[in-house]
């Protein structure tokens, strides 16, 4: 089978949608099907090409038997709402002309949040009269509203019959959520139709070192300090201004340190914040390459996630809790109650507190500092759960979903 995939994020950008896609990617190779990647210049979260790239018209390559084609788009920063909206449709018509190229294909697959690119996978599904299969990872254009970055308006409206319309033409629908599902069910969509297939880990890249590294705890200076990390993406929807309210709650504990790493739209404002309020508790650590992302994470003791109190971000299950899994790392977990609450409570991996709140969050910290038994209890368990969420059998899963239909 030759899968055509087309994403606006590939590695060596480690965002989730970036890291699944490679990661399903390199298993389906491994299975003996043929990948196509139709991507672009490595850009995100900042809006400046990668180094060792160019925003080319086409430029291939192969990575671990991944067929990669890069496109030329219109690069932005992952911020502002009419230059991103430009991004997203010269990317549509980058892969959807390009796309045309790539012959022989079976299977075409677009993936979200947004949608203009799962446009462009249902018109080359079209024209090469093959399957057209949506994987979904994000309620779009419904999260733009929740983040506060666009107000309900005609143009949301287009955006919203546009997105039931991609949901009726998909032979297939990928939801990375049980509570996906069941929106899409609640708006018309034939249940029959989705299949969901979790976000997870790969457990060769990310497992409990025997010692934090050495060399990134001595830049840093957190040699002997209890470390709560925020790692991942410095987003609208992440509500780090919780964590950075925790910290300065926590300030006058002298051997707690809060630990951010990563960039994003929110990042320079952030760290502005931390200027300001003089806090020598919170660390800042620039965004880092895939390879260095478990020594990052051997830094922490416990790691925080962190979601905006909106209804639609009960429906979400963030990447890095099971990054944080495989790490055997307690959680701190302040997002509103759902399927991400949901998870962590039943496997029993660390604190739930409520969203945006940062007297929890402290709590919560101090909490797991003092109660070893607690720590340990929640530690042990999260390396336990990590093997249901091994990415590997979860590519399987969603190839089996594929093969499914493309033989009927």
């Amino acid at each position: 089978m030759h899968i055509l995939f087309l994403t606006d994020n590939f590695p060596p950008e480690g965002n989730a949608p970036a890291t699944r896609t490679f990661e399903h990617a390199i298993e389906w190779v491994r299975m003996g099907q043929k990948v196509t990647v139709i991507t672009c210049a490595p850009n995100f979260p900042e809006g400046k090409v990668f180094e060792g790239y160019k925003n080319s018209w086409l430029k291939k390559e192969k990575i671990q038997g991944i067929n990669v084609w890069r496109v030329k788009t219109y690069i932005a920063a992952n911020q502002g709402f009419i230059k991103r909206t430009l991004d997203f449709i010269s990317f549509m018509i980058s892969s959807l002309f390009f796309g045309l190229f790539v012959r022989k294909v079976d299977v075409v697959i677009g993936t979200s949040p947004q949608f203009f690119t799962v446009v462009s996978a249902w018109l080359l599904a079209k024209l090469k009269r093959t399957l057209f299969i949506f994987e979904l990872r994000d309620i779009w254009p419904a999260s733009i509203t929740a983040v506060g970055a666009m107000k309900q308006s005609l143009l949301i409206k287009i955006l919203e019959k546009l997105e039931l319309f991609l949901y009726s033409q998909a032979d297939l629908i990928i939801s990375v959520t049980h509570s996906f599902k069941r929106e899409l069910i609640n708006r018309g969509v034939f249940a029959d139709k989705i299949k969901i297939v979790l976000n997870g880990v790969d457990l060769q890249k990310y497992s409990p070192l025997v010692e934090k590294d050495m060399a990134f705890s001595k830049k840093y200076d957190l040699d002997g300090m209890y470390v709560a990390g925020y790692i991942g993406t410095h987003g609208l929807a992440h509500s780090l201004d919780s964590i950075i309210e925790a910290a300065e709650i926590l300030k006058t504990e002298d051997d707690i340190k809060i630990l951010f790493a990563g960039a994003g739209v929110e990042r320079a404002r952030l760290e502005n914040l931390v200027h300001q309020r003089s806090l020598s508790n919170v660390v800042m650590i620039p965004k880092q390459p895939k390879k260095n992302m478990q020594k990052i994470w051997s830094l922490c003791d416990v790691s925080v996630i962190s979601l905006k109190d909106s209804p639609l971000f009960s429906k979400v299950i963030p990447s890095k809790i099971f990054e944080s899994m495989a790490m055997g790392l307690p959680m701190i977990i302040s997002v509103p109650p759902g399927e991400a609450t949901e998870i962590i409570q039943k496997e029993n991996l660390g604190i739930v507190v409520p969203p945006e709140n940062p007297n929890k969050i402290s709590e919560a910290l101090l909490d797991l500092k003092t109660n070893k038994n607690s720590y340990n209890i929640f530690a042990k368990n999260n390396l336990k759960a990590a093997n249901k969420f091994n990415r590997k059998n979860l590519a399987i899963e969603m190839l089996a979903h594929i093969k499914e239909i493309w033989k009927k």
